[in-house]
């Protein structure tokens, strides 16, 4: 599908652009990778690294401005949306903020790819978005459904509609591996909650589900990856052995424990070898046999949640991570 195919990606020089666009060139050698976002110096530095290539192209331009995306979208057969307002505190205190771009954002790409005769979109979501308690969660959330609903939106269009979920991405900029290594030295670990536990994911494996969301798509679904959980004051350990964790409580919005898959999901979901997929509630689409092919459906009242977990990261395991990846933790 891929090859020889035109992608666009939202907010693509974020930290899953910067993984998404070298290794799909890697991998696929599209016609053309399309980067729109809104950040010029950081476009400038992206562009940097592909000068000479005439595969990847750059547009400076907002999920907010309708009539700029719609320039953008011309010939373009693919779509992955990862331009989001996703600091927990930013949006907690910029609720106007969030929502134009998540929410009215998500809306725009939808008549846009419509329009302009997309084939596939995969948008990117968060463990947050399942039973949220913030206000970037709910967006999220109210994104993942007008994602999902686009494909009866769409009528007779071709173009599809999907979604992939997933948990922390360990050493994206920003996070907390980053930030832990950063104030190492002092000797002293801020800790929110000592029970606090994450999902812990890679980039790579988060662009390896869009693939996979890519080629499996029927329209409707909701991709989960199975991935390990780590408890906070572990994710510590492993980058400050030595150091002092001083509990410091919960941020504003904050969970104690993240989930990907909700009790009321479960009715939806089938589980498969590396993954989960939610099929929508609506149409009867939980019946399609081609969007099922090979799942087994979960248990009644099946929680996936960073707390009961089945699979979890160790500090060691983690730390050889850190040593191993060490050159580009913090800076995409």
């Amino acid at each position: 599908m891929i090859p020889n195919s035109t992608i666009l990606v939202t907010g693509g020089t974020g930290s899953f652009g910067n993984t998404f666009v070298p290794m799909t060139l890697a991998r696929y050698n599209p016609k053309k990778v399309i980067i729109y976002s809104r950040d010029e110096m950081k476009q400038w530095e992206m562009a940097k690294r592909y000068e000479g290539d005439g595969r990847v192209r750059f547009f400076i331009g907002d999920v907010r401005d309708r009539d700029r995306l719609y320039r953008a979208l011309d010939g373009v057969d693919y779509v992955v949306h990862a331009a989001a307002t996703k600091i927990v505190p930013t949006a907690e205190y910029n609720p106007f903020e969030c929502v134009k771009t998540n929410v009215h954002g998500a809306m725009n790409l939808i008549d846009a790819c419509i329009d302009k005769g997309v084939k596939r979109v995969v948008a990117l979501s968060t463990d947050k978005a399942s039973s949220p308690v913030n206000l970037y969660g709910a967006t999220k959330l109210v994104s993942d459904k007008l994602f999902v609903a686009g494909n009866s939106y769409s009528g007779a269009s071709n173009t599809r509609f999907a979604v992939v979920r997933y948990g922390n991405v360990m050493g994206s900029r920003g996070s907390v591996i980053p930030f832990f290594l950063s104030i190492r030295d002092k000797g002293v670990l801020p800790v929110t909650d000592e029970r606090m536990t994450r999902f812990m994911i890679s980039l790579e494996e988060g662009v390896q589900l869009v693939w996979h969301a890519f080629t499996d798509m029927e329209g409707g679904e909701i991709y989960v990856r199975k991935i390990p959980s780590m408890k906070v004051t572990d994710i510590a350990s492993a980058v400050a052995p030595e150091a002092r964790q001083e509990v410091v409580g919960l941020r504003p919005g904050e969970k104690l424990h993240e989930q990907m898959i909700s009790a009321e999901d479960a009715h939806y979901t089938y589980e498969y070898p590396d993954h989960f997929k939610i099929l929508p509630a609506t149409h009867s689409w939980t019946q399609r046999a081609a969007a099922i092919h090979g799942g087994v459906k979960v248990p009644e009242g099946f929680v996936y949640s960073s707390d009961n977990n089945k699979d979890w990261m160790t500090p060691e395991q983690l730390a050889a991570w850190i040593e191993a990846n060490r050159a580009k933790i913090g800076t995409i």
